[in-house]
């Protein structure tokens, strides 16, 4: 699989912090990666959607992951930017992180990512801490190649996806 890679962060992209979630995105699903594409921006909608329309569209990327943004703080705006640019959404997957994360942490419901497809691209918005992005992954990383398979338009059986 070709993973995109997103951090979506002002602080980082004034190089004010490193992006350890974008790392730690890269560390967990490297067992899984053909390549990975990775971009930095600014809390600024067009930039974010911009970002998620090349990765999906010119680079061909299979999931795309976006860290950062997803919050209740006045610039948290991925989810929006996300929403502007899939075809269809996938609230299965972001339900399922935020249950499993309720586990660890009340702070889960707080979260506002969402997860969608455009065109044969998968993308799910990640929070922004390195902690809680191994944690999300970990979640749907059992399920990323049924997905991208089926996705590819790779279905054999003959009465739906299970």
């Amino acid at each position: 699989m070709k993973f995109g890679i997103i951090c979506v962060s002002d602080r980082c992209y004034k190089g004010e912090c490193d992006d350890l979630s974008g790392k730690a995105i890269a560390e967990c699903v490297k067992s899984l990666s053909d390549g990975e594409v990775y971009r930095l921006v600014p809390d600024e909608n067009d930039l974010i959607s911009n970002a998620i329309t090349e990765l999906s569209d010119d680079e061909k990327c299979d999931v795309i992951f976006t860290t950062g943004g997803t919050g209740f703080a006045p610039r948290d705006i991925t989810p929006e930017a996300t929403k502007a640019v899939i075809e269809k959404e996938v609230p299965g997957i972001s339900e399922a992180i935020r249950a499993k994360s309720l586990e660890i942490t009340d702070r889960a419901m707080l979260s506002r990512a969402i997860s969608g497809i455009r065109g044969k691209s998968l993308i799910i918005n990640l929070p922004g801490s390195p902690k809680a992005v191994k944690e999300s992954i970990d979640i749907v990383l059992p399920v990323l190649p049924h997905a991208i398979e089926t996705l590819s338009g790779n279905t054999q059986s003959c009465g739906g996806n299970y």
